[in-house]
């Protein structure tokens, strides 16, 4: 009996030390309203360059926020490039008045994938990223979080 214990929490120990393939970083939203002047920038340190990458955007609103999207403009600078790359999004939050994230008590979180194929970076070093909301509302209310998550696409 001894020895499965063991061998159990050996199993557990190693599995805790496992790299994961993802990174997420969110940003909170002072006092849940979403100001044109708060552009949060997130930075990655990529050093996988063999690896391919699905890009999300990380929303979390109460379920007060009154609409069924969010525009965000994304400026970005991949590594060893100090080309600063601008793109706006549509974040579709919900379907015929259903949030389509996931849900507790009053708060949703949404993973929303920008890219439809996995980018890949040339070069290793810092992904910057800087969000902007770009409604026609200002402050946007009811955001709380805002965020990027990256994912190896090639994982088994």
């Amino acid at each position: 009996m001894k020895y499965i214990v063991l061998c159990l929490l050996a199993v557990f120990g190693l599995t805790a030390c496992i790299k994961t393939d993802l990174f997420e970083k969110n940003v909170a939203i002072p006092g849940h309203a979403w100001a044109y002047s708060f552009k949060p920038q997130i930075k990655f340190d990529v050093q996988d360059t063999a690896s391919s990458y699905n890009i999300f955007v990380v929303v979390r609103h109460t379920d007060a926020f009154r609409y069924n999207n969010l525009w965000v403009r994304l400026k970005s600078s991949a590594p060893g490039d100090s080309a600063v790359v601008t793109q706006q999004f549509d974040l579709p939050l919900a379907t015929q008045n259903r949030w389509t994230g996931t849900g507790m008590d009053d708060v949703f979180e949404h993973r929303i994938l920008l890219y439809r194929r996995p980018l890949k970076f040339a070069k290793p070093g810092e992904l910057n990223i800087t969000i902007e909301q770009v409604m026609r509302e200002n402050p946007l209310p009811d955001i709380l979080n805002i965020g990027i998550r990256l994912e190896k696409a090639d994982r088994l």
